[in-house]
């Protein structure tokens, strides 16, 4: 599934990987940043830039700390992503187009410093947990310009909750009445939500829409997302 907010487009494939996103023919063609978690297929493709969900790593963060009490990184690292997450939004809010360089060095700083404390103190240590805990870090420290391009390219989002939104209906039709029984079932829902969810945030109301649909006369968007 991929989403710019305004347009949506849910597919189905047998297999996940590369195959399975090449069939959406999105990630491809894509000129913009991609937002998404840390799922290694997501990377072999090459678009403006990849900003990795913050959201995630914050729960990451979290599960850091109770892994390890003890440990400060997990706290500094978190505090310095919420701290620029506000930056960015109130930069927005006035009409900038960057947050004071100065915020963003230090914070900047504090997030790389708290990954190589963790990269340090846990590579070390022969624990399944420590193991986890230095993947993390390790991570963190490698792809800091990627998890940070919101605070520097403000057109970026902080975490890809827009597409958790749009999958969410997909989920709860899986909960509620198990999974589609043969693939056609699965691609006729997909076009289905593909095209709600992106009739609603253009003020379109569903039933209307579906209505139109079925009488032969599709409503269609008048522009199409780009990036």
């Amino acid at each position: 599934m991929a989403t710019t907010g305004k347009y949506t487009l849910v597919w189905v494939h047998p297999t996940r990987g590369r195959a399975g996103i090449d069939v959406g023919q999105i990630m491809g063609s894509m000129a913009g940043i991609v937002v998404h978690d840390a799922w290694a297929p997501y990377d072999t493709y090459t678009p403006a830039g990849h900003q990795l969900c913050c959201a995630y790593l914050l729960r990451e963060l979290t599960a850091a700390a109770e892994l390890a009490p003890e440990a400060v990184w997990p706290a500094q690292a978190s505090d310095a992503l919420l701290t620029l997450k506000t930056a960015a939004a109130t930069a927005r809010a006035a009409g900038r187009t960057e947050i004071d360089p100065s915020l963003l060095a230090e914070q900047t700083g504090l997030f790389r410093q708290a990954a190589l404390v963790a990269v340090k103190h846990h590579q070390a240590q022969p624990s399944k947990t420590a193991r986890k805990l230095a993947a993390l870090a390790r991570r963190m420290r490698d792809r800091i310009d990627d998890y940070l391009r919101f605070a520097v390219d403000l057109r970026s989002p902080f975490d890809n909750n827009a597409a958790e939104q749009q999958i969410r209906m997909v989920k709860i039709r899986q909960k509620v009445s198990g999974s589609l029984r043969i693939l056609d079932g699965a691609q006729q829902f997909a076009l289905i939500r593909s095209y709600l969810a992106t009739a609603t945030p253009h003020g379109r109301n569903i039933i209307s829409a579906l209505t139109e649909l079925a009488a032969g006369r599709p409503w269609l968007p008048t522009a199409v997302a780009t990036t």
